[in-house]
């Protein structure tokens, strides 16, 4: 097992990685910016270091710098946590190159997945159904028209490098794709550092599932059910919750199935999601894969007791997993709802000093945060700020308990998307688990 563990992240994530290190008994190192030296992750790591100025690119995505930190602190392992550099395949073989543990999959595995096009190429090949969409990367507009009228509109315009929405836009006709190429283009390029565009099917009135999978180096893969991720703002996931109230069983063991068929045929490992669109029909979709932890991934671990970060640390140290697939059981229904610093009425983001902050407790109740009060939440990172779970025996409990969670939320001083939460779990079709991807589009048109 490691002694010593940077983290490559910081805010919530950074927190959640220190909390399974310190059960494990592991030394914690992070990085840190000058705009978060007083940071919750700061104060809580055994060791910190200050890496550049606020600007993302100059502190948290220099390589460099990053690596530099985790020879002097002699770090045997780097947790790259989500977003940031964390399907960075260069970041990913530059830790290779320096003899220190990437905790994640393999550099190749990175690289194809991260490549849109080439990853729903390796799924089909796996025997993965795919959204029906181009086969390669679209050169210009011009040639993006032609294959739009050829899958048929609505089409959904993706940055071929992608992710968190970013570079992502529907379109309807020839003229809305004419208007959305150039910015999604150059919002790719900013975000990615790639400006490749490729087109695939919009699905109506689809779910958005995801499966968890986790694999060690000796070829066991394993699923851990499923997420329904439905709930999203922006293209931007709000609301999560295992199991998901639209699949059945009969659905639930052929995604199983088929996830870590394709897992095991691209020989991947630690843990990775395969996230998909699901039909009113109930078919089955591949949308893409994360080579890495996601957000959501306290849902999963509520519902079958296990730890992921600590699963994650132990395969990448070489161990085995303990357990089978007939092993990995599933109890009660837990539901993460993301607190984002945002005005509930524009989503735009709302920076400042959180001059109060009160969270509800109770058995039941879970929180990842990276504030506390008196922290200021700064305009150069990403505005979530904690993430709320909560479990019930009952689908309706756990609804039930996150209303009451909410309303006991105390946070002044900053705008939060609170308000647009309690919303949407007092909804009728949130209630009977009727959501889709264009709930929030449709029903909260703000921004």
């Amino acid at each position: 097992m490691f002694k010593r563990i940077l983290i490559a992240n910081r805010g919530e994530i950074a927190v959640r990685v220190i909390r399974t290190c310190k059960s494990l008994g592991i030394e914690t190192v992070v990085v840190y910016s000058e705009a978060d030296q007083d940071a919750l992750h700061v104060k809580k790591a055994d060791h910190a270091f200050l890496i550049g100025p606020p600007k993302v690119s100059e502190s948290y995505l220099n390589i460099d710098k990053i690596i530099e930190v985790a020879k002097e602190s002699q770090a045997e392992a780097i947790h790259p946590g989500y977003g940031l550099l964390s399907e960075n395949p260069e970041f990913a073989r530059r830790c290779a190159e320096e003899k220190i543990i990437f905790i994640g999959p393999s550099v190749e595995l990175i690289e194809l997945m991260g490549k849109k096009v080439a990853a729903r190429k390796a799924m089909k090949n796996a025997g993965f159904p795919i959204v029906p969409g181009t086969d390669s990367p679209v050169a210009d507009v011009e040639e993006a028209i032609v294959a739009a009228g050829a899958i048929g509109y609505p089409v959904m315009l993706k940055a071929s490098s992608g992710g968190g929405g970013i570079g992502m836009q529907l379109v309807e006709n020839d003229e809305q794709l004419i208007k959305a190429f150039a910015s999604n283009q150059k919002r790719a390029q900013m975000f990615f550092g790639n400006d490749e565009m490729f087109l695939e099917k919009s699905i109506d009135e689809a779910r958005h599932i995801e499966v968890q999978i986790l694999a060690d180096q000796y070829g066991r893969v394993l699923h851990l059910w499923e997420r329904d991720c439905s709930v999203q703002r922006r293209n931007q996931k709000v609301i999560e919750e295992s199991p998901s109230p639209f699949i059945d069983e009969a659905l639930r063991n052929e995604l199983g199935k088929l996830a870590v068929t394709a897992a095991r045929a691209l020989g991947y490992t630690n843990a990775g999601t395969i996230e998909c669109l699901v039909d009113q029909e109930k078919q089955i979709f591949f949308l893409e894969m994360n080579t890495r932890l996601q957000v959501e991934h306290p849902v999963t671990e509520e519902v079958t007791g296990l730890d992921l970060v600590e699963w994650q640390i132990r395969v990448a140290a070489g161990e085995k997993l303990q357990f089978g697939q007939e092993e990995i059981k599933r109890d009660g229904h837990a539901i993460e709802a993301r607190i984002y610093a945002e005005d509930p009425k524009t989503f735009y983001p709302s920076p400042g000093t959180i001059t109060k902050l009160r969270k509800p407790y109770a058995s039941h109740i879970r929180h990842e945060y990276g504030v506390e009060e008196g922290s200021v939440v700064t305009p150069f990172y990403d505005p979530m700020i904690a993430k709320l779970i909560v479990k019930g025996t009952t689908r309706l409990e756990a609804i039930g308990r996150m209303q009451e969670a909410l309303a006991d939320y105390q946070i002044e001083g900053i705008k939060t998307n609170i308000p647009m939460l309690q919303e949407i779990f007092r909804h009728s079709s949130f209630k009977l688990g009727e959501v889709t991807t264009g709930f929030v589009g449709e029903h909260y048109k703000k921004g």
